[in-house]
């Protein structure tokens, strides 16, 4: 039986020390999970294809992404100025009060629980974003490996201690826990040493881990991306000349990686017309002429089917294209149209799809459109499709945008998160828990970490990023002022 409270307290005698290691150290230790998830070869990336169905060329680039982002991770200590070093020097002839010295800077916050992704099992996993974020922030990281892939997990995580023995870390820097048990989880986020959570996957499941981390004697951050509809509006006059292209386009989107992606374009928005009815026809021909691929387990497939079932049982609702392969875990690619009214008055349709379908909504005028579009609640992305003259025109759909999700994408499916330093990956409730931060791209680091000011305290006590000499070298907010300069 997994010892939980054992675990917690080891990763909290490995956050002790891991906290107080150099820059260096933690991203040479990030470099070298890198090099040993390479050393892995063809091993992991069979194991994955044999637990999920994916294909080979799926974990290639999978596994690119995975070890690109963590070597990011590692340039990113090295360059230092993540941790937003802000200093405000003494004035002691202020009037009417002397002003104290004061310096801020952003330290870990302590062992961070991750849950692994069903559907990246490699780059949202046990070496994902989660983990090296919060490796690179100082904490220590316990992953509750995914079981609907237990050996791919098994054998990242080998990788990780590997790196961690070769590069000195502390034995409970990282840990991983096997296991399907729900109270597993939930021992995890609640353990006294738990600091933060991160989490990828449904809204029921990162809802439920937000409560656990709330009901603590003393609640705790869960930054759970838990998914989204991710809607697209098409604009007129890009659909009077690219409609036939625009359905394909929006159909690959729609069928990749079996659409189990959190940014599957799932809603469709565009006002009624023969252009909108040519673009409907080319996407369901498109998805017709997609075929069935297996999803990544049996829940995954059920689910999808339950949901698919939900949304043919509607009223008033067309389908256009719907595939009649449901066999051995195998997702029907399917597409419906429904009117405004419609939608409105059913909120079933409002919610996301986690598989290869989507639903297109006939509006009456813009004005309706943007009614239904405002319905939707918190996404991770939504898209404008248009010409330049189509988005100039309509420049104050970009105000609903903003408000709505977390990444406005234009003239491009959103499917496909880069790992960047501009990225966004979260959104307003439900699409995330904490709209403030980002679970893929540099920035994430920003939720493993709290910000802590010394007040007149003597230069040499201070951590290197705030003393007078800037030995670390980072650019830093002096007085206002961002500068790398040494303090006389």
């Amino acid at each position: 039986m997994t010892d939980i409270n054992q675990i917690m307290e080891q990763a909290h005698a490995g956050f002790l020390t891991n906290c107080e290691t150099t820059p260096q150290q933690r991203a040479d230790f990030l470099a070298q999970i890198a090099t040993e998830i390479e050393g892995l070869g063809d091993e992991l990336i069979h194991a994955a294809m044999r637990e999920t169905n994916l294909p080979e060329a799926r974990f290639l680039g999978e596994r690119g992404r995975t070890c690109g982002q963590l070597r990011a991770f590692s340039q990113l200590l090295l360059e230092g100025s993540w941790v937003n070093a802000v200093i405000e020097t003494a004035q002691p002839d202020r009037a009417p009060l002397p002003k104290p010295d004061m310096r801020k800077v952003d330290i870990a916050m302590g062992p961070v629980v991750v849950f692994g992704a069903s559907n990246f099992p490699l780059a949202y996993s046990t070496a994902g974003g989660d983990t090296a974020s919060a490796l690179a922030a100082g904490c220590s990281v316990v992953v509750k490996g995914h079981p609907s892939h237990p050996n791919t997990s098994r054998l990242v995580a080998g990788a990780i201690l590997a790196a961690g023995e070769k590069c000195g870390m502390h034995s409970y820097t990282f840990q991983h826990v096997e296991g399907d048990s729900f109270e597993i989880g939930k021992a995890l986020v609640q353990h006294p040493c738990t600091a933060a959570v991160g989490f990828t996957g449904s809204l029921k499941g990162g809802r439920a881990i937000f409560d656990y981390g709330q009901q603590r004697a003393n609640p705790i951050p869960v930054f759970a991306e838990m998914g989204s509809t991710n809607p697209v509006i098409l604009l007129p006059e890009i659909l009077s000349t690219e409609a036939e292209s625009l359905g394909k386009k929006l159909a690959a989107s729609v069928t990749m990686g079996v659409g189990q992606f959190c940014t599957n374009p799932g809603i469709i928005l565009a006002v009624d017309s023969d252009d909108v009815q040519t673009f409907v026809a080319s996407l369901a021909d498109s998805l017709s002429q997609s075929p069935s691929f297996k999803m990544l387990n049996e829940g995954i497939h059920h689910n999808y089917l339950a949901r698919i079932s939900e949304i043919q049982d509607v009223g008033l609702l067309r389908v256009l294209y719907k595939s009649s392969d449901e066999t051995d875990l195998k997702a029907p690619p399917m597409v419906a149209t429904v009117d405004s009214k419609t939608m409105k008055s059913h909120p079933t349709l409002h919610e996301e799809v986690f598989g290869p379908s989507t639903l297109v909504v006939l509006c009456s005028d813009l004005d309706d459109m943007v009614s239904i579009w405002k319905l939707l609640h918190g996404q991770l992305t939504t898209t404008l499709f248009g010409t330049e003259a189509d988005l100039l025109k309509h420049a104050i759909l970009i105000d609903t945008a903003k408000h709505l999700a977390g990444r406005i994408v234009f003239n491009n499916v959103p499917t496909g998160v880069d790992v960047s330093a501009a990225t966004v990956h979260g959104g307003p409730y439900p699409s995330s828990t904490d709209s403030r931060f980002t679970s893929v791209g540099m920035d994430a680091v920003k939720r493993w970490v709290r910000p802590v000011c010394y007040q007149d305290c003597p230069d040499q006590l201070l951590p290197a990023t705030l003393q007078n000499a800037n030995p670390t070298g980072i650019l830093r907010k002096v007085n206002g002022q961002y500068h790398r300069n040494a303090i006389n």
